[in-house]
């Protein structure tokens, strides 16, 4: 009997679940809207402060790791413990993020015990705030040179860092810093 995926080592799910770099592709924006509705549907409007697609795959003409990023934010009263349930009976694997902001939780979709399957899908879920993530996409859309740019380092680092997702993650992080904090400079009156 295989492990389940929550049993897995780091390196074992790298090994099952690469870094993937693809040229861009318009389906992730409807893949997007289509799971959005999903979202909605499962855990309710009314607990719904906004909900975003960001990451490279909502960068028209980015190349991308095939995976849909969504900002789920959330009304700070929002019953937690329902709303994990909900997303696991919309088909998402539970991750909680004890490291990363309130209320410290992340939903997979596409992932199973044989690697990929279908498109997958990152929810990251945090109460409502202003996120650099939303600056650092909407930089790339309004920046098409940095974009350029950021998909040729993508593409360096998935060399170096195939099976090492947070080495990978890790070794973007300048980058992402410097541009975010322009994004921050050049939208100072602007609250994402």
């Amino acid at each position: 009997m295989s492990k389940k995926l929550e049993e897995m080592t780091n390196e074992e799910l790298w090994k099952l679940f690469p870094v993937i770099v693809s040229e861009y592709n318009p389906i992730w924006k409807e893949n997007y809207l289509s799971e959005k509705k999903i979202i909605e549907k499962a855990i309710g409007i009314k607990n719904i402060v906004r909900i975003n697609h960001y990451g490279s795959t909502s960068v028209p003409g980015l190349k991308a790791k095939p995976t849909i990023d969504i900002l789920l934010e959330i009304k700070d009263d929002t019953d937690t413990d329902k709303l994990i349930n909900a997303m696991r009976g919309a088909g998402y694997i539970y991750s909680p993020q004890p490291q990363n902001p309130p209320p410290h939780m992340m939903f997979l979709k596409g992932y199973t015990n044989e690697g990929f399957r279908g498109q997958a899908f990152h929810v990251h879920v945090r109460y409502g705030g202003v996120w650099d993530e939303l600056f650092f996409r909407d930089y790339l859309c309004n920046h098409p040179e940095v974009a350029h740019e950021y998909s040729k380092l993508k593409l360096e680092l998935k060399q170096k860092f195939e099976y090492d997702r947070d080495g990978y993650t890790e070794a973007k992080t300048g980058f992402i810093k410097k541009y975010t904090k322009m994004a921050k400079k050049e939208n100072k009156n602007k609250s994402v």
